[in-house]
């Protein structure tokens, strides 16, 4: 998780030029953070290549925090872990 959740603060802190200081587990990626729209898709995709996943819509609406973020990439992780077994 502290590794995922470190690629994400990373990747966010980049995608909206905001120190990485800034980037925590409980900012809200919107009203904290300042992304709007178009940047948070832009989240996503950064997301899905880091992690070479696909993070549905119903699953990003649901992504609020930058810990929201790390914690829905983690649970896909396991899901696809689960498959390959």
């Amino acid at each position: 998780m502290l590794d995922t959740l470190n690629k994400v603060r990373v990747i966010i802190s980049e995608q909206l030029d905001v120190p990485i200081e800034k980037v925590k587990p409980e900012s809200l990626i919107r009203e904290e953070l300042g992304a709007d729209s178009l940047e948070k898709v832009e989240i996503i995709i950064q997301l899905e290549e880091t992690f070479e996943l696909v993070i549905h819509d119903k699953d990003a609406e649901k992504i609020k925090t930058v810990g929201d973020a790390a914690d829905a990439i983690d649970r896909l992780l396991e899901e696809c872990k689960s498959y390959d077994n």
